[in-house]
């Protein structure tokens, strides 16, 4: 088992919890929020095909989706000695939102961890970058939900089986 080390900084606890982040350790479940957990659907049209994206956009409505129940509901059924980390690929800007629409549905997670300030590395980079994090701070990634198969691609050869979700969201990129 890893040693313990400090958290970085954009790792976030649930509000409620006064866990004690020495004990952060052990196997876990990742999952993505954007197409997995939450319906990100109507806030596309934002980033859309061409070349003028509106992220800044895209994030900021972040905490105005639908949750996905089913994904939810799956991760309320996992073995309790599981950690849940939320990995997403949504900048720190957007934590109060991100933050208060977890609050707002029955989730079940651990921490949540969201790209720091200033990083505007490739979704896939950011997030092999954080499983790395994870690993040194001892927690276990046993299985994945993606919804981009370049993360998918990303978890399984970095020894992670990954499940899948088609959110519809990747599909012009023709992956």
């Amino acid at each position: 088992m890893a040693s313990f080390t400090p958290l970085p900084s954009h790792w976030i606890f649930p509000p409620e919890e006064s866990r004690d982040a020495s004990k952060l350790f052990g196997p876990a479940v990742v999952c993505d929020l954007d197409g997995v957990l939450s319906d990100a659907a109507w806030r596309q049209p934002l980033i859309g095909r061409g070349e003028d994206k509106d992220w800044d956009g895209f994030f900021a409505k972040c905490g105005d989706d639908p949750y996905i129940d089913e994904v939810a509901t799956l991760l309320k059924l996992l073995d309790k000695e599981l950690l849940v980390v939320l990995l997403t690929g949504r900048p720190a800007s957007v934590q109060s939102q991100t933050i208060r629409w977890l609050k707002d549905y029955p989730m079940r997670w651990d921490l949540l961890i969201m790209r720091n300030y200033g990083d505007y590395s490739a979704a896939k980079d950011f997030k092999a970058q954080s499983l790395e994090e994870i690993r040194q701070q001892g927690i276990d990634p046993i299985l994945a939900f993606e919804d981009d198969r370049r993360n998918v691609d990303m978890f399984r050869s970095n020894g992670v089986p990954c499940v899948y979700i088609h959110s519809g969201y990747y599909d012009h990129l023709n992956l």
